[in-house]
Order: structure tokens, then C-alpha cells, then sequence
């Protein structure tokens, strides 16, 4: 049997809502399926925080997958609610309120090993067992920034056990190691069949700091690392101090009628190898950048989404990104550009990208750009409207650098700008 690239995606997401058929072929409906609730009252589990939420999932992937279900109510999280394959989040909408605690900091006493599980504080701290943090050290010397996340499981004074070794480096000292109560408010590692739908998360940005792209990788409202088929749906995602949902290396990731806002780092972060995400009917506005391609994500589909008043691109498409299709979207105001293809090295440049039928409108400063392509290949930009209502200034519709090479450029429609399109690859 052949399939169109289509096909697939529709099939991806069939799976996950359950309605894949077959001609020919007959399935049960299936009237009752195992829920567990939690919440402050008159719940099957009776608590408000990450502990309450974490038994239930844990629970339900225990019974061979469910829902659990949250009742309406405040969660105040000190960890991360880790989601499990086949288990369904199912909040109440914005009575569901996940929140993450204020952060707590303090710098390590003693160089920790790769092979340690504990670390010993300098000082005093609010860090308890049970909570969820993040070690860092972040001198070059040292091998760069690095990062680990934990559970601390026990305390003795300013010695502090952690849930499993620190493992990928040396944490040292003059490398200006500390720890923070750092963590997302819902994880998935190696979560399959599984979905998050119908809540508010709140990462508590203003007392919380803000993070660099780094540690936003980690750190957002979801974090998903090496899962499949998770499906994203009807999330409000806001004042994160890095991104907002983030999924790493994880494939046919659906994410779909969400809300992602004022948070510090990505809107939407389609991460490093990721695989076939469908991204549509979303929100996406006042974060640092609204959908971020990173390294090496491919056949993505991001439509019909409103993107606005992002703090620099709009759409952000760089290292090793592969056909992917960005179309029916409507990006307002962004920062700098609207739609940018990041300048990379030629090794590393984005191919077989289709920016296509988007609306783009007042994109960046005096000197702005709708479309900045500043490296790619085998490229796609057509159909698109890009309009400047505050005038023309210096501001450029299209922008291509020297040295693009198959980039096709076919009906757009361009209004109000000083230059429709320059192409510096006619003066090379």
C-alpha cells in the first residue's frame, strides 16, 4: 500500500483521537473507559499538587491507560507531572490551574562527580525532598553549559540526595555550579499514546527569572523528550520563564487548539529531530519567538495559526530543517521578521521548506522584513500576503540573501513596503 505524506499525518492523528477505520472493518464503541479524578474535594484522589496528579497517572498506566481527569482547582507543583504511555490529562479548562512554585537557588559546596547522587549546598535554601530541579554549570572552561534534571529524594542538612547520578559531566566549583527548582509542569520521556488536554498551565515567570534559548529547551509549561504520538490539545501555556510547549526529538506530536503566551522563550518549540509534528488552530502570541524549527526538524505541518506580537520572528526555520509546510497562518507584528530562515553555515541549511498562503502583516522596526531567508535550499515561498500598514520606511517584503540557491518565489502579494523584493542573489 502506498501512502501520500497526507495520508500519513491524517492517519497519525486518527490514532490518537480514535477515529481510524477501515472499510470493511468493524470496531466496538467502547462506552466506558477507566478515569480516575483528583482534586481539592470529592475526588477519587483528594490533593492539589504534582504528588496527587503523579499517583493517578501513575495508576492509570499501571491499569493499561485511562484518563485522569482534574477536577477544577489551583495545583500548586513543586516537580514535574510525568506523563506515562496511554494515560489521558484531561483538566476542566481554566478552573484547572497548574502552577509552578517560586524558584529556590543555591550554589554547590563541593564539586559533584559524574557518578555522584548527591550534592552538598553552600548555605541554607528552601530546596525540600520531593522537589524538582535543575543542576547547571555554566563556565565554558568546563565544557560548555550543562545541565541535569533531578528529583531530590532525601535531605540531610546541606547534603541532598538526588533521584539518580548526575551522569553527563563534571559539575564543578570554578564552573559556577548551583541548583534551582527548575522543571516543567507536565514531562513526558518516552511517552507514547498519550495526550494533555483541556488545562491552564502557568509557569510563574515573574518569580521564576527568565531563562536563555539553553535551558528553555528543558524548562517549558510541556516538555516532551523521545516520545510518540502525543497529542497536545486545548492548553493554555503562559508566563513560562522559557518556552511554552517544547517537544525534543519526539514524533507525530499533535498539537491543536492551544494558547500560548507571554512566555519568556518559544511559543511552540518543534525540537531538535523531531519527526511529522501537526501544529494547527493555535495562538501564539508576546513570546520571544512564536514556532521554532529547531535542528533538524522535519515534514512538519504548521497551519492555520494566529501568530502575533512575537518579540522576533513570527516563524523561525534554521539548522538542517526539511520539508517542512508552513501555510494558512496569520502572523502579525512580530519583532523583526514575520517569517525568518536563519543564517547557518552551508552545511546546515534548511531544504525542501514551503512557506505558503500566509498572511504577514507590520513585521519588525523602520527597516523591517515579512520574509528574511538568510540561508536555504530547494525552497518554497508563494502565495503568501504581506502587508505594512505604518508605512513604508525601509521596511522590505521579501529578503533574499546572495548565495540562495532554488528558492521559488511565485503569487505573492505584497502592499506598502519601500522595496517588495530584494534579492541579492541578482547582484552576486
Amino acid at each position: 500500500m502506498r501512502w501520500t505524506r497526507r495520508e500519513l499525518l491524517r492517519v497519525s492523528t486518527a490514532l490518537l483521537t480514535g477515529d481510524l477505520t477501515y472499510a470493511g472493518e468493524t470496531h466496538p464503541v467502547w462506552t466506558s473507559r477507566p478515569t480516575v479524578t483528583v482534586g481539592p474535594k470529592d475526588a477519587d484522589i483528594t490533593g492539589t499538587g504534582d504528588k496527587a496528579i503523579q499517583a493517578a497517572v501513575d495508576h492509570m498506566a499501571a491499569s493499561g491507560g485511562g484518563t485522569v481527569r482534574l477536577l477544577p482547582g489551583a495545583y500548586h507543583l513543586r516537580n514535574a507531572v510525568d506523563l506515562r504511555r496511554g494515560v489521558r490529562i484531561l483538566g476542566s479548562g481554566a478552573e484547572s490551574v497548574l502552577r509552578k512554585g517560586p524558584l529556590a537557588k543555591a550554589m554547590l559546596a563541593e564539586d559533584a562527580e559524574p557518578w555522584d547522587e548527591e550534592i552538598v549546598l553552600a548555605g541554607t535554601s528552601d530546596l525540600r525532598a520531593g522537589d524538582g530541579v535543575a543542576i547547571r554549570v555554566d563556565d565554558p572552561s568546563q565544557g560548555g553549559r550543562r545541565i541535569v534534571l533531578r528529583t531530590l529524594v532525601a535531605r540531610d542538612g546541606n547534603r541532598l540526595k538526588l533521584d539518580q547520578a548526575m551522569d553527563v559531566a563534571r559539575f564543578t566549583l570554578r564552573g559556577n555550579a548551583h541548583v534551582l527548582t527548575q522543571y516543567p509542569l507536565i514531562r513526558g520521556i518516552g511517552a507514547s499514546n498519550a495526550s494533555v488536554e483541556n488545562l491552564l498551565l502557568d509557569g510563574n515567570k515573574q518569580n521564576n527569572g527568565t531563562l536563555d534559548h539553553y535551558w528553555g529547551n528543558h524548562l517549558g509549561c510541556v516538555w516532551l523528550e523521545r516520545s510518540h504520538r502525543v497529542a497536545l490539545k486545548s492548553i493554555v501555556a503562559r508566563n513560562c520563564a522559557s518556552d511554552g510547549l517544547s517537544w525534543q526529538t519526539s514524533h507525530d506530536v499533535l498539537v491543536e487548539d492551544c494558547h500560548c503566551l507571554d512566555n519568556a522563550g518559544f511559543g511552540m518549540h518543534a525540537g531538535s529531530g523531531s519527526l511529522r509534528p501537526l501544529v494547527r488552530k493555535n495562538r501564539i502570541e508576546r513570546n520571544y519567538i512564536g514556532f521554532y524549527f529547531c535542528w533538524g526538524a522535519r515534514h512538519g505541518i504548521v497551519e492555520h495559526n494566529t501568530i502575533t506580537d512575537s518579540q522576533t520572528s513570527g516563524v523561525s526555520i534554521g539548522q538542517k530543517d526539511t520539508d517542512n509546510l508552513v501555510h494558512h497562518n496569520e502572523i502579525l507584528r512580530s519583532g523583526e521578521a514575520g517569517v525568518l530562515f536563519r543564517s547557518v553555515e552551508r552545511a546546515l541549511w534548511p531544504d525542501r521548506n514551503r512557506v505558503e498562503a500566509n498572511r504577514i502583516v507590520d513585521s519588525g522596526s523602520e527597516n523591517g522584513v515579512a520574509i528574511d531567508v538568510q540561508a536555504g535550499a530547494d525552497g518554497v515561498v508563494t502565495g503568501n500576503e504581506l502587508l505594512e500598514t505604518r508605512g513604508a520606511m525601509r521596511r522590505i517584503g521579501l529578503k533574499i540573501a546572495a548565495g540562495i540557491r532554488s528558492l521559488n518565489v511565485a503569487g505573492n502579494r505584497f502592499r506598502g513596503f519601500a522595496t517588495e523584493i530584494a534579492d541579492s542573489r541578482e547582484q552576486a
